[in-house]
């Protein structure tokens, strides 16, 4: 898999200062930082291989077939008919040369419990080999248990691994008094089974629906305090030095509304960088009210959360625009690694407006060149908005 792979060797040229690496599917240490905008879609539609070999959803990189709760508990003979037969056409593309395996997204299947992963990989057959992955819903010990010994008999009879994601969106996590011993053993177990781990996801609608709440399209799941103390707390357990988890940012709902709320995307970063043209880029934004999802990406980013769970294509490009790696960051990076031979603690930005502390900031630095190799870095003079027309 390969970033931003529709635009023309010009396009590429022109927007990064590093270019995308290819990644291979096999390289975990890469592949969990790589899910970028990772889009559900219920596993009764009836033209996913079609959208995916149609170029409609342009620049996906991962997709997640839900057989949970984005289907009616009536639907789920219907959805696992409906999943084999797209997986089929998939394939079938595959063999006829209309695509290669490279063109068709990171493929995972939402699973209701460990019976439905041992009959999807029965029913998939030979055509699981397209697979990179289960996502385990409503996860705690007590059931990863089960579903990553599961798992690992699974991978034993496969040629290339398939992975868990396990979904962080239990009571037994929401809740205060039960919290901390769970995610503790949620972490317990998961160390057991690191090499089948690509990322830590996070339920916050389920979370919501807890208490009965929902956050509006003027607000961030940061604004809903009670989700955001839980989040801090998922964070605290698996992004630290000791852990070295990636957790992906927890799901966008909309892609239309009315706006309450001044809008929250300034002008500057728009047209500074295209002009008229950006202002206009920025007004279609805010009508089909992308600011939001823009706000949240950031405070993602700023939290050590690492790509994002998404319901609409519209939303593929503002979460992976994001994603990539900043000229000035790069050169923080950079300049953090080059120092850290001991003789120094301290060097100043090379953009000249801030301080490079070397040995709190290496691992941040460390992490940023692994994003700048999946999903490459802007030349000085772009940023986000050069992905986004």
């Amino acid at each position: 898999m390969r970033y931003f792979n529709y635009l023309s060797p010009e396009e590429e040229q022109a927007i990064f200062y590093l270019s995308p690496q290819l990644i291979r599917v096999d390289d975990q240490s890469l592949l969990e930082y790589a899910l970028g905008a990772t889009l559900y879609m219920p596993a009764t539609r009836k033209t996913i291989a079609q959208d995916v070999i149609s170029g409609k959803l342009k620049g996906l990189m991962s997709m997640v077939l839900c057989l949970e709760d984005a289907i009616g508990d009536n639907e789920v003979s219907e959805a696992e008919s409906m999943m084999k037969q797209q997986m089929q056409q998939l394939a079938l593309f595959v063999s006829q040369g209309s695509i290669t395996a490279a063109d068709i997204p990171l493929i995972f299947v939402r699973i209701r419990d460990v019976e439905q992963m041992w009959r999807v990989t029965h029913l998939l057959g030979r055509d699981a080999a397209l697979l990179t992955g289960f996502v385990f819903p409503k996860f705690t010990a007590k059931n990863g248990v089960l579903y990553f010994e599961a798992l690992d008999k699974i991978n034993k009879c496969q040629t290339k691994p398939i992975y868990g994601m396990p979904i962080l969106e239990s009571p037994e996590i929401m809740y205060m008094e039960s919290r901390q011993n769970s995610l503790l053993e949620v972490k317990q177990l998961l160390d057991s089974y690191r090499e089948l781990v690509l990322n830590v996801r996070i339920g916050a609608t389920d979370f919501s629906g807890l208490f009965g709440l929902r956050r509006s399209p003027d607000m961030t799941i940061y604004d809903i305090s009670v989700i955001r103390s839980c989040i801090d707390n998922i964070i605290n357990v698996f992004t630290r030095l000791d852990s070295g988890y990636v957790v992906s940012g927890p799901v966008w709902e909309f892609y239309s509304s009315e706006r309450v709320l001044k809008p929250l995307l300034r002008q500057g970063p728009f047209t500074d960088n295209l002009g008229q043209a950006g202002e206009k880029m920025r007004d279609a934004l805010l009508d089909r009210y992308m600011d939001g999802l823009l706000h949240e990406i950031v405070l993602d980013k700023a939290n050590g959360l690492i790509g994002k769970t998404i319901i609409h294509p519209s939303h593929i490009k503002p979460v992976q625009a994001l994603c990539v790696v900043t000229h000035e960051e790069y050169m923080d990076a950079c300049s953090i690694l080059a120092e850290s031979h001991g003789n120094i603690g301290v060097v100043s930005s090379a953009y000249g407006n801030k301080m490079n502390e070397i040995k709190p900031h290496t691992r941040w630095a460390q992490k940023i060149m692994t994003k700048s190799k999946i999903y490459g870095v802007f030349h000085e003079q772009h940023n986000f908005t050069s992905l986004l027309t």
